[in-house]
């Protein structure tokens, strides 16, 4: 038969058994509630000091696995399995706890037990209900403490606020979730200032005729339309300062264009390339003279 603990009682775990290797049960249940069942690894101060030692079910074991959650099994809503000669020396305490996750409060439980099973047998067990509690949504279980020997002692001590209220009271810390940046707004771009209005009337620019000549070539002057029906140009009605000016011939003598000066100036130049060549050869005679001018 087990030993059967009441709130408050300890005892030394080498009187209830001499084996070191423990399975824990917890049993605890409610309508409509669900509970989180931890383990807190404690060192002499009883605080938490190194966060490895806190096992719940998103870190199910310790570096050395002396403590593991082993989860619902024969009948317990968590289960846990303690090694006691492979727990670290600065681990003195375990505290077991269960938190409701979620809205009620411990008075709704149902009878619940936290119970020590060692080689296969039930050696110890704590029996708790709603009536021993109110308003708590947190209740720590059950201790095993070394006090020159490893020792098991029923709290049942009721504790407000959940599972994180349970880890500050420990000096655990607990991570604060990150509140999302709130969008920037864009910036605005500032608007160009605006020009104020003209107040004075145009002013007159030398310029002014220039732009008035150009606007003539849009609709040019013409003599008329030829007998394929295109514009006939007039000579120098449609031109523009600024264009291609006419050229002013340089001054000194103008080379006659007329046909027989023409014909003179090539006459005279045949002759010229002959008597070159004569000279050449050293033959001599006479030459006509140029009968055409070559300049006027």
């Amino acid at each position: 038969m087990p030993r059967e603990f009441q709130r408050g009682h300890k005892a030394r775990i080498s009187d209830l058994t001499a084996g070191t290797d423990l399975y824990v049960g917890v049993q605890i249940s409610a309508p409509g509630l669900t509970f989180d069942i931890s383990c807190f690894g404690l060192d002499a101060d009883e605080r938490l000091s190194d966060d490895r030692y806190f096992i719940f079910f998103n870190q199910p074991k310790s570096p050395e696995e002396s403590i593991q959650l082993l989860g619902a099994q024969a009948g317990d809503t968590e289960s846990f399995r303690v090694t006691l000669d492979r727990i670290p020396p600065h681990i003195q305490k375990l505290s077991f706890t269960a938190t409701i996750d979620g809205a009620g409060q411990m008075s709704q439980i149902g009878p619940g037990y936290l119970r020590i099973v060692a080689g296969g047998e039930e050696v110890a067990r704590y029996s708790f209900n709603g009536s021993e509690f109110s308003t708590e949504r947190a209740v720590m279980l059950g201790d095993f403490y070394l006090k020159d020997v490893w020792r098991f002692a029923a709290v049942g001590q009721g504790f407000d606020g959940g599972l994180e209220a349970l880890l500050k009271n420990f000096g655990g810390e607990v991570l604060e979730e990150e509140t999302p940046a709130a969008p920037q707004q864009p910036q605005q771009t500032p608007a160009a200032p605006q020009r104020p209005a003209a107040t004075t009337a145009w002013r007159s620019s030398p310029n002014d005729d220039l732009v008035k000549q150009a606007e003539r070539v849009r609709q040019p002057a013409s003599g008329g339309v030829t007998t394929s029906g295109l514009p006939r140009r007039v000579p120098r009605a449609n031109l523009v300062p600024g264009t291609a000016q006419q050229q002013s011939h340089p001054s000194g003598p103008q080379v006659s264009r007329a046909p027989q000066d023409v014909r003179g100036r090539l006459t005279n130049l045949r002759r010229g390339i002959a008597q070159g060549r004569q000279a050449g050869s050293g033959q001599t005679g006479s030459f006509p003279s140029p009968t055409h001018q070559q300049e006027r």
